[in-house]
């Protein structure tokens, strides 16, 4: 195994996510591809209001290539990190880089959501069902 793909959201859990990545990525000599789709939100920050409409996607996956960016700055050389910002669905987006980057894993946090997401799915779940590789679902060590 050389490479991991890892789903980040921007969500405080991300960094649990990526500390064991990092953690298995160091074990195995691995490199971590850090990894963020970016869909349209319900709510816009904001200084989207003042680009116009078909920059938007454009603005976001900037912002978030921009925190990916600082992400894999604190990462030691040895897992060679890089950054990837796609636009899409989140699922969707993480499968399809993962081919395209021939990731040999796909690294993703579970919020541990119930109710309504266990009847549609969450994008961990999705990714899962999904992917044509295997997928590490990193659960989060503190209490829901």
């Amino acid at each position: 195994m050389k490479r991991i793909l890892v789903g980040l959201d921007g969500s405080p859990r991300e960094a649990e996510v990526l500390d064991a990545a990092r953690a298995l990525a160091d074990k195995i000599g691995a490199e971590l591809i850090l990894f963020r789709a970016i869909s349209l939100p319900t709510e816009l920050p904001p200084r989207a209001l003042a680009v116009p409409p078909a920059s938007l996607g454009e603005l976001l996956v900037d912002d978030a290539r921009q925190h990916l960016t600082a992400l894999a700055a604190r990462l030691p050389e040895s897992v060679l990190p890089r950054v990837r910002v796609d636009l899409g669905a989140p699922w969707a987006a993480i499968r399809d880089a993962a081919r395209i980057e021939n990731a040999d894993l796909i690294a993703i946090g579970s919020h541990g959501y119930g109710g309504i997401d266990r009847l549609l799915g969450t994008t961990a779940a999705k990714v899962v069902n999904h992917a044509d590789r295997s997928v590490l679902v990193i659960r989060s060590t503190k209490p829901v």
